[in-house]
C-alpha cells in the first residue's frame, strides 16, 4: 500500500533532524536550550484562566459548536479589530473562527485554488503556505524576500504570465521567520497589484500585537479598498499565550470568506465553545488597554538583553522590530543546517536553520526568545563558549 503522492510534497525533514539531535544531546545529560519554535513559554493571564475554568464547568458547552464560530466571539473580534486597526466587520459574516491560524491556512488554497493555479507565496516563508497549496494540488511560485530589500517581494519583478495564472498571494508581516515589518504604503502596492491581476491576498498577521519600540503593525484592511481583494488571519496564540487553545481568526467579506467557511464545514465542528468564551474574555479584556500588549513588553526586553550580550561576543544581528523571533545570519562558511547542527551538539542550543523556511533562507538562523533572560544569557555563554563564531566549519 502506498500513500497518496502529495505526502511526499509535505517535508518537514530539517525540524525532524533537529528534534532527534536534540534528543541525543539530552542523552548525554546535558540540558537544550530550546529556541527552536516559537511556542510562548508564559501561561494566559489569571483572568483569562479563570474565564476558561468557569466556562469548562458549564455542561451545555460541551454540546457541538458552530463551525463558523460563536455569535458572542465573531462580536468581540469584530469590536477589537475596529479597536485596534479602525477596521469595520459585520461578525455575522465578515469574521470566521479557526483552530489556529495554521488551521485557516492550511484549507485556505482548498477553498480557493484548483489543479496547475499559481499561488505566489514568500521565500523564506512559514511552511504551511507551500504545504497547503501541495495538498490542493496547485503551484508554488516563491516570491523571494531578500535582506537588501528590506524583506518585502518585489512585486514588478513577478513575470506577467505568472500573474496571469496566480489566484492568490500569500503574505505575513511581521513576519515569521524574518521578523520583518511592512509598512502602509507597502500594503498600498499590493492591494493595487492584486486588484490588476484579480489575485486573492493572504495576510497572515500572527504577530500583530508583538512589536516593539513604539512600531505599529497595519492591518492589509485598513487600506482603502483592500476587502475587495484580502483576507486576513489574525491568532490569539502569541498575543494571549494561547498557542494550545487553537483559537483564531479570519476577516474579510462574505464573499471571499464564504468558500473557507464551506471546506471547513465539512470538516470540523468549530472550536470548543470554553476556548471561544475565553478568547471573548480576552479580546474584551484588551479593550481596556492603553499601551502596547504586555507580552510585547516581554519580548522586547529579552530581545534587548539576547542581542546585548549576542553582540559582546561577536555576533551583531539587527534588531528587529516585532515578533518573537531573531533573523541571524549565520559566521562566515557556514552553511544553516551545519551550524544549527553543531551549535546543538556543542553548545546544546537548538535553532532552526533558515533553509528549513526556503532556499532563500540559507545563510541564516531563526531563534524565538521564549526562554526567560536567564536563559537566554545562559545560551549566549554557551555559543561563546562553543567557539562557533570564530571557527571555520570542517567539511561536510
Amino acid at each position: 500500500m502506498k500513500p497518496a503522492k502529495r505526502v511526499n510534497e509535505l517535508t518537514s525533514a530539517i525540524f525532524t533532524e533537529i528534534n532527534r539531535r536534540k534528543r541525543e544531546v539530552e542523552a548525554t545529560g546535558l540540558a537544550v536550550i530550546d529556541l527552536g519554535i516559537g511556542s510562548p513559554d508564559q501561561p494566559p493571564s489569571p483572568k483569562l484562566v479563570e474565564a476558561l475554568v468557569e466556562a469548562v464547568r458549564n455542561p451545555l458547552n460541551y454540546r457541538y459548536p458552530t463551525s463558523e464560530g460563536m455569535h458572542s466571539f465573531r462580536e468581540a473580534v469584530a469590536r477589537w479589530c475596529h479597536f485596534r486597526f479602525g477596521l469595520e466587520l459585520d461578525p455575522r459574516d465578515e469574521v470566521l473562527a479557526l483552530m489556529g491560524s495554521q488551521d485557516g491556512l492550511a484549507h485556505l488554497a482548498q477553498a480557493w485554488i484548483d489543479p496547475g493555479d499559481i499561488v505566489l507565496a514568500p521565500d523564506p516563508g512559514y511552511p504551511i503556505y507551500a504545504a497547503s497549496v501541495a495538498l490542493a494540488g496547485g503551484e508554488v511560485v516563491t516570491m523571494p524576500l531578500r535582506e537588501e530589500h528590506h524583506y518585502l517581494p518585489d512585486l514588478e519583478a513577478i513575470p506577467t504570465d505568472v500573474c496571469a495564472r496566480a489566484k492568490l498571494m500569500i503574505l505575513n508581516y511581521p513576519n515569521n521567520p524574518l521578523a520583518a515589518t511592512a509598512d502602509p504604503a507597502f500594503f498600498e502596492r499590493v492591494i493595487a497589484f492584486a486588484k490588476k491581476h484579480q489575485i486573492l491576498v493572504a495576510h497572515d498577521f500572527a504577530y500583530s500585537e508583538l512589536a516593539f519600540d513604539g512600531y505599529r503593525p497595519t492591518s492589509i484592511l485598513e487600506v482603502d479598498g483592500a476587502k475587495q481583494v484580502a483576507i486576513e488571519f489574525n491568532s490569539l496564540s502569541k498575543s494571549f499565550n494561547m498557542a494550545g487553545c487553537r483559537i483564531a481568526y479570519a476577516i474579510g467579506s462574505a464573499e471571499l470568506l464564504k468558500p473557507l467557511a464551506v471546506v471547513k464545514s465539512n470538516i470540523d465542528y468549530g472550536v470548543f465553545t470554553a476556548v471561544q468564551q475565553m478568547a471573548v474574555e480576552a479580546l474584551q479584556t484588551d479593550l481596556e488597554r492603553t499601551g502596547p500588549n504586555p507580552n510585547a513588553n516581554v519580548y522586547e526586553r529579552r530581545r534587548d538583553v539576547f542581542l546585548e550580550r549576542l553582540a559582546g561576543i561577536g555576533w551583531e544581528i539587527p534588531k528587529p522590530k516585532a515578533t518573537m523571533f531573531i533573523w541571524a545570519r549565520v559566521p562566515e562558511g557556514w552553511r544553516s543546517s551545519d551550524f544549527a547542527f553543531t551549535l546543538l551538539e556543542k553548545a546544546g542550543v537548538a535553532v532552526i536553520p533558515g533553509n528549513a523556511f526556503g532556499a532563500q533562507g540559507e545563510g541564516y538562523v531563526r531563534m524565538a526568545l521564549v526562554h526567560d533572560e536567564q536563559q537566554l544569557i545562559e545560551a549566549t555563554r554557551r555559543i561563546e563558549q562553543s567557539g562557533l563564531l570564530a571557527s571555520k566549519p570542517l567539511e561536510m
